[in-house]
């Protein structure tokens, strides 16, 4: 893999240059507000914030819109369907490498069995340049999952040393676009040492962790579905979704279908759904197989402890922290429940 230098000063040339050459029909970037991060499309490089904790929402709502049609139809005597994917490039700036994890995982859901025409239209049109997290969250706990640093995934990785970048070059069309765009020269062994050095450092930061190898984790659950743990987390669940919501590896949506008032018309859409909300696991006839708190939080651990990583061979939780963060109870963090139930077992 190459590794080149970009200046701060460069750098902010080389995004500038992205949106006044239009290298996509859409560059994005994390941006902040009231001391919050969030991923919107940049009007220039001013506005891109590098050096962030985390983003209110994953970087997926790109390639997975919290809403979207996927159909519309005509009714009456001569009924017609058309199917809607609509996609244009993008480049999305400042993803954290847990971020790119989760994202590795989303392409397995929506490549494998029945892959999604949707999804990967949009992702096969996007650029992902990653920046390494050097300041986590107070929830987050990425190290125990391997989800802190990753070696690929992106077309280019930034981490910061200082006056300057290390830019990692993932694939050629990361190469190419700072061919075209950025003024960059090689790394030293110096420069790739300061980098790894930055990188140590940050994993010293993180102030959450699991008390087990990841390895175990799965074993844990599988060991622990009557363990009290479960309703005593749950007890005081708002039931609110709010940690679901924000999570970048949850993958569940739910399709509706929505008829004009003419009745000759209609579409349908698809919206994001998860395990968390009351109705998720209701079906036509009215039972619902996960009706209470208990069930609905312990059904959540066990899909990013155990179901996922089974599944996909993929975490099934990336440790950013954005459940914890969101959640009003408390109670969301999986490495919290995880710690419990070892130390219960």
């Amino acid at each position: 893999m190459q590794n080149k230098i970009i200046s701060k000063q460069d750098l902010v040339s080389f995004v500038n240059n992205l949106i006044k050459e239009k290298a996509a029909e859409e560059i994005v970037g994390v941006k902040a507000s009231d001391g919050k991060y969030a991923f919107g499309e940049l009007a220039n490089a001013s506005e891109l914030c590098l050096d962030y904790d985390v983003t209110l929402l994953p970087p997926k709502k790109y390639f997975l819109p919290q809403k979207e049609t996927v159909l519309k139809f005509k009714l009456g005597a001569k009924p017609s369907v058309e199917p809607v994917a609509d996609a244009k490039s993008i480049i999305i700036i400042g993803v954290h490498p847990y971020d790119i994890k989760a994202i590795e995982l989303c392409d397995a859901v929506y490549t494998s069995t029945n892959p999604d025409p949707n999804y990967l239209l949009k992702r096969n049109k996007a650029t992902i340049i990653g920046v390494d997290c050097l300041n986590p969250n107070p929830k987050a706990f990425c190290p125990s999952l391997g989800t802190a640093i990753v070696e690929s995934g992106f077309d280019l990785m930034l981490t910061d040393i200082g006056d300057s970048y290390v830019v990692a070059v993932g694939t050629g069309n990361g190469d190419k676009l700072l061919n075209k765009y950025a003024k960059t020269k090689a790394a030293t062994d110096s420069e790739l040492a300061q980098r790894d050095n930055q990188r140590r450092q940050a994993l010293g930061k993180y102030k959450v962790s699991l008390n087990m190898p990841s390895s175990e984790v799965p074993g844990l659950l599988e060991a622990s579905w009557d363990s009290p743990v479960f309703k005593e987390k749950s007890e005081t669940c708002l039931s609110c979704g709010s940690c679901v919501m924000v999570c970048p590896t949850c993958v569940c949506f739910d399709v509706q279908d929505d008829i004009a008032l003419t009745l000759d018309k209609g579409e349908r859409y698809r919206q994001w759904d998860a395990c968390m909300l009351v109705d998720f696991a209701k079906v036509a006839t009215g039972e619902n197989f996960r009706d209470d708190k208990e069930k609905r939080f312990r059904h959540r651990m066990y899909r990013k402890g155990m179901y996922l990583i089974t599944r996909y061979e993929k975490p099934g939780c990336v440790g950013c922290g954005r459940c914890a963060l969101a959640c009003l109870a408390q109670i969301a963090s999986p490495a919290e429940t995880f710690n419990l139930l070892k130390e219960a077992s």
